[in-house]
């Protein structure tokens, strides 16, 4: 998705404009020139625009699951001059997606992870605390939506995803005032949720952060399956990337950094790990990727200024060496720490 990191980490306030993160970084970690680019995560075309900006040979292939990103597309298509086509669906589906486009390779890929601003600053989307709003958090227009798991996911299962995925060091107490208050009525808005959370968690006098942002985070990790998302992404760029090719990936909190870093240390015969704790892996893994950044790119202060939601940004980049496409890494959530839940490879 595109550019904001989660509430769990800014706490920023609503309306916050969207501002394209490491924006420069990410065109030159991509440096190859014409061929075709696909941006996985299209939102509002930040990197798009400055893929066809920085390269008047390049065409590019824009994917995004939520409706409402390719419906404010639409006029970035003619700007473009017919260089630009838009793809609905899932950024895991991404080789998938270019076969049913016509196309079976690419030269570059870019992934920002996460939610959006627009997602975040929108109450009717549900994905914020900010401003009361119906209890959805689905970035697509399908699929069980939070307030589906939240009134019916049994209470262990509930406490599993906030621990896990938000990170909320009370996620049993959260579960369990989820479970009592739904005994008594259905759970329906953001504004409820966020005042049951904000009852038995407690945060550090003057901290930004609000009760129930890692909660949040939580829940719309799980709602929209974020890691398995990234980890399905990761695989289809490795099969879709030419010989020299290129992967960008922007991640804004440590679950997603985690799993990029360990997949790129795996692919590129960096990690000892990388064979040897995998499943399935071989003694001498196959290094299918050549790092770019040795380590994650940061945005620098004037960055942070300008865009707060930019503080918690990682960029990690790699080129795609001449090697076959190895099986994919059915371990690498748990390498990452991570839960069955964000098992990835190819879509069941």
């Amino acid at each position: 998705m595109p550019t904001a990191p989660r509430q769990a980490s800014s706490g920023a306030p609503a309306a916050q404009p969207h501002v394209p993160v490491l924006l420069a970084e990410v065109v030159e970690a991509l440096k190859t020139e014409g061929g075709l680019a696909v941006d996985g995560t299209f939102g509002a075309g930040g990197y798009t625009r400055a893929l066809l900006a920085a390269d008047s040979g390049v065409r590019v292939m824009a994917i995004d699951r939520d409706p409402e990103a390719i419906a404010r597309g639409q006029a970035l298509i003619d700007e473009s001059g017919g260089r630009l086509r838009l793809l609905p669906g899932r950024f895991g589906d991404l080789d998938t997606l270019l076969a049913e486009a016509g196309e079976a390779r690419a030269d570059r890929v870019v992934l920002d992870i996460g939610v959006s601003s627009m997602q975040l600053d929108a109450p009717e989307r549900g994905f914020s605390f900010r401003n009361d709003g119906p209890l959805d958090m689905r970035m697509g227009a399908d699929g069980p939506s939070a307030a589906d798991l939240v009134n019916e996911a049994d209470e262990t299962v509930l406490a599993d995803i906030i621990y896990h995925y938000g990170e909320e060091r009370r996620s049993r107490a959260v579960a369990r005032t989820i479970h009592e208050a739904r005994r008594r009525g259905r759970i329906e808005t953001t504004g409820q949720l966020a005042e049951l959370v904000a009852s038995v968690v407690r945060v550090e006098p003057g901290s930004h952060i609000h009760p129930a942002t890692r909660t949040f985070q939580g829940l719309r990790i799980a709602v929209n399956d974020e890691l398995g998302e990234l980890v399905r992404a990761l695989h289809a760029a490795e099969r879709v990337l030419v010989p020299g090719g290129r992967l960008a990936v922007v991640t804004f909190h440590s679950l997603e950094d985690r799993i990029v870093k360990q997949f790129f240390a795996a692919r590129s015969g960096r990690s000892a790990q990388g064979s040897r704790h995998l499943p399935g892996a071989p003694a001498e893994a196959v290094r299918s990727f050549r790092l770019v950044t040795k380590g994650p790119v940061l945005p620098g202060e004037a960055e942070t200024a300008r865009n707060p939601r930019a503080r918690s940004a990682k960029l990690r980049a790699a080129e795609r060496t001449e090697s076959d496409v190895p099986e994919p890494l059915a371990a690498l959530h748990v390498l990452a720490g991570l839960p069955d839940t964000a098992r990835g490879g190819h879509r069941r």
